[in-house]
């Protein structure tokens, strides 16, 4: 027979080894009040830091940065820290502006210039509205005006005059009366004393008459069409010639305000060119519609349709300041929460008028990535994966860095629309996307042209290693949180028990969390217990007290379970010794809440070929990863017995009373031994539970949840009523994840309760036999001898 012998049985683990205590006069402070004035490292995170810094101090296009971790890492709070650190030391960006395009107004032109220079623009723009507003009616009031323009239409009137004088004596000559009404020549017919004559008067007359007046009218006709088409020149002529008088008395006005404008308006820009093109604009047009700006005295009517005109044309003149950096004092830096296509790549407002919805420049509104134009934008990936528009438009820039403003529902609107498409804008900015490792890898490969964007990986951790440097920045933390929550400081033992909760979150006496959400969360439920008991700090008590209450709230279900096992609905024993059985520790994991439960592993053998049998796989209420731990069970026991292979017997290996599904391989210890139990007919002692991976080679593999596990299958002999024999059985490279709690310690130091480690699965075996591994091994072997001899007489017998 081969067997494997250790040099140590299972060793009881100490007290002081169940977990890690801090002493509180070791951090060096009395209460966090000390500490407030401290900056607030990234703790545990230096490959983070360097990552993020590097990212964002780098200039060169698609170093966008990806940032993957847990929530509650601080990874969104920490990169905007450093982004607003880092933005400071950069440039303030320009403003942007939309201006009317006086060429085509659906295409608006977008101008950059100097930061603050766009509200002084706009400010300036609606000066000059109200200045031709009231100087241009002046102007075109005044004296020298009306004489250059009386002078005008006199001298046209004199030509028109003369040619009316010419049409009036033709007219008359044939016996017509010739006068202008609203604007119309108009003649009538006199008879021979030079009076009107009727229409029944003019039927009267001789055939030969009407005929003669018929062939007068036709001829007077002819020449009021030639009087028309001499005139009209003159009065087209005249019109220019008033025009160009009103442009001539306007236009210093207009010269002079816009320069004034572009006076103060002195830094320059990339977009100069525009602007100044913008501004002959405004002049030419101003130059062109000047008669809006005379009131009409005579009708009504026309004063409405000209105030209307009027106000149209002053509207062109307004500034659209889309983006406005007058008090920004670095980069900016703009966190999106609400990353819809709207908020995020701007839009156009629309307003209806006559069932038309009408828009203008004046109604584009910027988005997050143009605000955020020279500095940095903070996105979360969860956000954008859920808006297929958004995605697509976002991938889109990132390819050009280009972005054109549009109405993305535009086209599903009930009813017509006017377009606008303002003019498309360069945007330098540098994205940085917070997302989770499992979505970090997802666009890795399903998405490579937007993930070579992002190439910046900054990687959170979700542990560090522990030091008393980590140490006290936790407390730092702490100090911080209480200044910025307006929660009372906490003493120098309830920081140190609140440390000691983030090495119990890893399950790890040498590391700490980084998911320091978890802490501020114990952080205000601590100081709220204080508050509750007028204490002016939280001290270890509170902390301690929220802990229970966080337990008590969220432990419904663990009650219930423990309840169950002791009204005896679930068979759990915890004296005595039995054949094949014996206790196995799982965790119950719901979300919020972890906890450990016993769970007892039953194993039967008898002869057969069927070997080894997985009740749990057979009803497939196991995963593959117990699975596995299943037929690695298989191939050690085939190795400790090798030598009289091949192995002719039947086992099963059940969880009883479990229907929920069994996963993880952390009960194949408690398996083997039930297994060696049934095989050698040693029994196992019920007050020992077991938890414990076994690899091919019989050694104890280290497994999860091993607080949860210990303090499960104690709070189970508790309510039983705890004997002194009771205790767990654990991986020896287990130990260091030893964070129990202060009752299972408590227990541990009065022999009320035992941890066992054990590095091979012999040494185990020892503990729950009370016998050498020798000895269980050389029954075992007898057993199967005898079954090897039943199954060859059975088949011998077989006809």
């Amino acid at each position: 027979m081969h067997t494997r012998t250790r040099p140590h049985g299972a060793q009881a683990v100490s007290a002081a080894d169940l977990r890690l205590t801090l002493n509180p006069q070791e951090l060096g402070f009395a209460d966090t009040s000390e500490l407030v004035t401290q900056a607030l490292p990234w703790i545990g995170q230096e490959r983070a830091e360097t990552a993020a810094r590097f990212g964002l101090e780098m200039t060169q296009a698609n170093y966008n940065l990806f940032v993957l971790g847990e929530i509650g890492s601080g990874r969104s709070t920490l990169l905007q820290q450093m982004m607003r650190s880092v933005a400071t030391t950069r440039p303030v960006p320009p403003d942007l502006c939309y201006l009317h395009n006086f060429d085509t107004p659906e295409h608006p032109h977008a101008v950059h210039i100097s930061a603050g220079e766009g509200r002084k623009l706009r400010l300036h723009m609606a000066q000059l509205t109200k200045t031709l507003l009231a100087e241009i009616p002046k102007r075109l009031t005044a004296q020298d005006f009306k004489v250059e323009s009386e002078h005008i239409e006199k001298t046209y009137k004199q030509e028109e005059d003369r040619a009316y004088a010419v049409l009036d004596a033709f007219a008359e000559a044939r016996s017509f009366s010739l006068f202008r009404e609203g604007g119309h020549l108009v003649f009538t017919l006199r008879d021979d004393k030079g009076m009107p004559l009727t229409e029944a008067e003019a039927l009267a007359l001789p055939k030969e008459r009407r005929t003669a007046i018929d062939q007068a009218e036709n001829e007077l006709r002819a020449e009021i069409a030639n009087f028309l088409d001499k005139t009209r020149p003159i009065d087209r002529v005249k019109n220019e010639g008033l025009a160009s008088l009103r442009r001539q008395t306007i236009k210093p006005l207009l010269e002079q305000e816009l320069l004034h404008i572009q006076q103060a308006l002195a830094k320059p820009t990339q977009d100069n060119p525009k602007l100044v093109h913008y501004f002959s604009k405004v002049m030419a047009d101003v130059l062109t519609h000047i008669e809006l700006f005379e009131p009409h005295d005579d009708a009504e009517d026309e004063e409405d349709t000209r105030l209307e005109a009027l106000n149209t044309l002053l509207m062109r003149y307004r500034i659209n300041v889309a983006v406005d950096n007058h008090d920004a004092l670095g980069a900016p830096v703009v966190v999106e929460d609400n990353p819809v296509f709207r908020t995020l790549f701007g839009s156009v407002e629309y307003q209806t008028e006559d069932d038309v919805l009408m828009t203008d420049f004046s109604r584009i509104r910027a988005g997050s990535l143009l605000k955020a134009h020279g500095g940095f934008l903070m996105l979360h990936v969860c956000d954008l994966l859920t808006d297929p528009l958004v995605w697509e438009k976002l991938s889109r820039f990132l390819r050009s860095g280009r972005l054109q403003i549009e109405e993305s529902g535009l086209h599903l609107s009930p009813i017509a629309a006017v377009a606008l498409e303002p003019e498309t804008v360069e945007i330098d900015v540098k994205i940085v996307l917070i997302g989770t490792v499992e979505e970090y890898y997802v666009l890795q490969e399903g998405a490579p042209e937007f993930f070579r964007r992002f190439m910046c990986k900054v990687e959170f951790a979700e542990s560090f290693a522990a030091s008393a440097d980590t140490h006290r920045a936790s407390a730092v933390f702490v100090a911080h949180s209480c200044q910025r929550l307006g929660l009372p400081h906490f003493s120098a033992d309830a920081v140190a028990r609140l440390i000691e909760c983030t090495h119990r979150e890893v399950d790890d006496q040498t590391r700490q969390s980084a998911l320091f959400s978890h802490t501020e969360s114990l952080i205000i439920e601590s100081a709220s217990h204080a508050r509750q008991l007028s204490a002016g700090k939280v001290q270890a008590a509170h902390v301690d007290a929220a802990i229970a209450a966080r337990e008590f709230r969220n432990g419904y279900i663990e009650q219930r379970l423990q309840e169950s096992i002791t009204d005896g609905e679930r068979l759990i024993s915890l004296q005595g010794e039995k054949v094949g059985q014996l206790n196995g520790l799982t965790v119950i994991e719901l979300g919020d809440h972890a906890f450990g439960f016993p769970v007892r592993v039953t194993a039967r053998t008898y002869a057969g070929n069927q070997g080894l049998v997985n009740i749990e796989r057979e009803v497939k209420l196991s995963g593959p990863i117990h699975d596995k731990g299943v037929l690695i069970l298989h191939s050690y026991l085939s190795a400790l017995f090798s030598h009289i292979a091949p192995l002719a017997f039947n086992a099963s290996v059940v969880f009883e009373q479990e229907y929920s599904g069994v996963e993880g391989d952390s009960a194949s210890c408690a398996e083997l031994y039930a297994l060696l139990s049934s095989l050698s007919g040693l029994p196992l002692q019920q007050n020992i539970a077991v938890t414990g991976a076994v690899n091919q080679n019989g050694e104890i593999l280290p497994v999860g949840g091993v607080n949860e596990k210990i303090e499960g299958f104690f709070r189970t002999c508790q309510n039983q009523g705890l004997n002194g024999t009771q205790g767990v059985l654990i991986p020896r490279r287990n130990c260091h994840n030893l964070m129990l709690s202060h009752q299972v310690v408590d227990a541990v130091t009065q022999g009320k309760f035992h941890i066992y480690s054990a590095d091979h699965a012999s040494e185990g075996a020892a503990l729950l036999m009370n016998t050498p591994f020798e000895t269980v091994l050389a029954l075992s072997q007898n057993v199967l001898q005898t079954y090897r001899q039943l199954c060859k007489a059975t088949l011998a017998h077989t006809p």
